[in-house]
């Protein structure tokens, strides 16, 4: 039986009862809280891929093993993150934002000890890493509550005219917190602590920014169903930082009191021939990013010779990392708003810049060739990415914009669960293998894209 949300107390979302024309927005720091929560996750993930390949580099363990130490919690988030979004309906959001973060605090605090056991010596490289999985998972199981719950949050108690410029801010955090991960981790990388330096920080401010929430964040009773995005797991530089459109999900003023089931009649499957395409698309497109993601770091220690200073590659790493996440918000926040690209236009031009920045990548031999590289593919990436879910939006009826957000989000996710990985094993037995899968891969991409998508209409890209 379907579960009845609660009635709204003294503090219900504010937002039902503001009179046409009202404008209403969160207290500044209510809105510092918000932006903290989502700029901690993204910044702490980011600064973590970092470090890991110099960490592995240091434990003597096979490159595969430190991209396989993340699948588990990525397979993990895919499959729980609706589950949390659905439950911060009933619980409150509030609550859901707590449970992340202290699953976030938690699982860094967790990583970082059993890190700096293993550096010093005190359990096996393999071991070391397979124990770090497991505190990884904590945050693949829980910190996947706190997103949607932001968003729900904001939603929820602003007006429609303060609504969307409030949650392109909260989107936007999440945006920086990439570009500062990789930029302060070396910074982070301090005496005695040595590279799980990120780690204890991070986990050490997740703590603080947990207290204030408690503290300084009104309890409240959702009476409505949020529906806030369902973002994949911040793994990489690029994974969600996308802004929101003027009608998000989540606004009191669009949404019905309870969403109506789907029957088998009504259900949207993946094989409908109005996204079949745009799925297809989607999953190659992933499957080529998450194998550059995963590569990066591996490909710096090799290309830079750093494979016996692993300590000085985190720099290097981090200045790469920081130059793609940049490129990804330039293509997202810049190029796509300015030059009103439609989704095929925008997923093509995207593929194409893919093409053209494996190739410095792939021949690189200095920082400079090898970070531009990654630039324009990121760049590439970040035009990709929202022509991918917009093209599946705009496939379907608005009454299936649920169902189309939930599947582009699996597809999202599940390209980072063992594809870094299969990309590092056939680059430790020859590059050349990987730079032509991710190759293969966008050009299969833009092949479909001319063949199997419509021309993009008049009406604009929905940014999801």
């Amino acid at each position: 039986m379907r579960e009845i949300p609660p009635a709204a107390g003294p503090a219900h979302d504010a937002a039902r009862d503001l009179p046409a024309g009202a404008h209403q927005q969160l207290p500044t720091g209510r809105m510092a809280l918000l932006f903290a929560v989502m700029l901690t996750t993204a910044a702490g993930n980011t600064a973590m891929q970092s470090v890991m390949p110099s960490i592995g580099a240091h434990l003597g363990i096979a490159d595969v093993w430190v991209s396989l130490a993340y699948s588990w919690s990525a397979l993990l988030w895919m499959v729980l993150a609706p589950v949390w979004a659905r439950r911060s309906d009933r619980r409150g959001r509030k609550a859901m934002m707590s449970l992340g973060m202290g699953a976030f605090a938690l699982s860094f605090a967790l990583c970082g000890t059993v890190l700096y056991f293993g550096l010093h010596g005190a359990f096996s490289g393999l071991a070391t890493i397979l124990l770090f999985a497991l505190a990884r998972s904590l945050y693949g199981s829980f910190g996947s509550a706190a997103p949607p719950a932001v968003q729900a949050y904001v939603a929820s108690r602003t007006s429609r005219e303060e609504r969307t410029k409030a949650l392109s801010l909260v989107s936007s955090s999440f945006g920086l917190g990439t570009v500062l991960g990789p930029a302060v981790a070396p910074l982070l990388i301090l005496p005695g602590l040595g590279l799980v330096g990120p780690f204890a920080l991070f986990a050490l401010f997740a703590v603080a920014v947990l207290v204030l929430l408690r503290l300084r964040l009104p309890d409240d009773a959702p009476s409505y169903a949020g529906r806030g995005e369902i973002m994949e797991e911040p793994f990489s530089p690029s994974s969600n930082p996308r802004r929101v459109d003027d009608d998000p999900d989540g606004s009191p003023d669009s949404l019905p009191e309870a969403e109506p089931q789907h029957t088998d009649a009504t259900r949207l499957r993946w094989s409908d021939p109005r996204i079949r395409a745009w799925l297809l698309i989607g999953t190659l497109g992933g499957q080529a990013q998450s194998i550059l993601l995963g590569l990066i770091g591996f490909l710096l220690l090799d290309r830079l010779g750093l494979r016996h200073q692993p300590d000085v590659a985190a720099g290097s790493i981090g200045l790469v990392l920081m130059c793609g996440a940049v490129a990804t918000l330039l293509a997202q926040w810049g190029l796509i708003p300015t030059l009103a690209l439609g989704p095929r236009t925008s997923t093509l031009w995207g593929m194409g810049l893919c093409c053209a920045g494996v190739v410095p990548m792939a021949l690189g031999r200095d920082l400079h060739t090898i970070a531009t590289g990654f630039a324009i593919c990121s760049l590439g990436f970040g035009l990709f990415r929202p022509g991918f879910t917009s093209g599946a939006s705009l496939a379907v009826t608005r009454a299936e914009q649920g169902q189309s957000a939930g599947i582009v989000a699996a597809v999202n996710g599940s390209a980072y669960i063992v594809t870094p990985a299969i990309g590092v094993f056939l680059y430790n037995h020859s590059a050349w293998l990987a730079w032509a899968l991710v190759e293969a891969l966008a050009l299969g991409v833009l092949v479909i894209g001319l063949t199997g998508v419509a021309r993009d209409g008049p009406e604009p890209m929905r940014r999801r």
